[in-house]
């Protein structure tokens, strides 16, 4: 019998998205960390700085500083600068990088396809709800305790 608490399958979840995406990573000889930054910034146009994906993603600054420099390097990224905000380095996403994008929300829409599977739309509504609002609290509770 399955443990009844759903975030004690985190591992499982985890694991079911690293299978789909990483066959992305090898084929075009890039980490995980670089993927995610891609579709990151594919997915929310919205967030488009370091400090977003450090801070939306609850990722590493340091490790993320790191892959935005090889992505630039390797011509899948570039730093554009608003005329007001010479410090803030906004990311975009160049043609180089597309086809690994496109591979990666491949992976993305296999992930969810699998998990979701057999869900009614209603359901996933309301489960959308529900982690929205889970999330919200973790994000309340972190920023409490003076931690990002």
């Amino acid at each position: 019998m399955l443990p009844q608490n759903p975030l004690e399958h985190q591992n499982a979840v985890k694991t079911l998205y690293s299978k789909c995406v990483n066959q992305v990573c090898q084929k075009h000889g890039i980490t995980r960390m670089e993927l995610d930054i891609l579709l990151f910034l594919a997915n929310n146009p919205c967030f488009d700085t370091a400090s977003d994906i450090v801070e939306v993603r609850y990722l590493s600054k340091s490790q993320v500083s790191a892959s935005v420099k090889l992505l630039e390097s390797r011509g899948y990224l570039e730093k554009k600068y608003t005329k007001e905000n010479r410090k803030t380095a906004h990311l975009t996403i160049c043609g180089a990088a597309s086809e690994i994008v496109a591979d990666g929300i491949i992976a993305q829409e296999k992930f969810l396809s699998v998990m979701m599977a057999g869900i009614p739309q209603e359901e996933l509504d309301c489960m959308k709800r529900c982690m929205d609002h889970i999330l919200s609290n973790i994000s309340r509770h972190l920023k409490e305790d003076g931690k990002p």
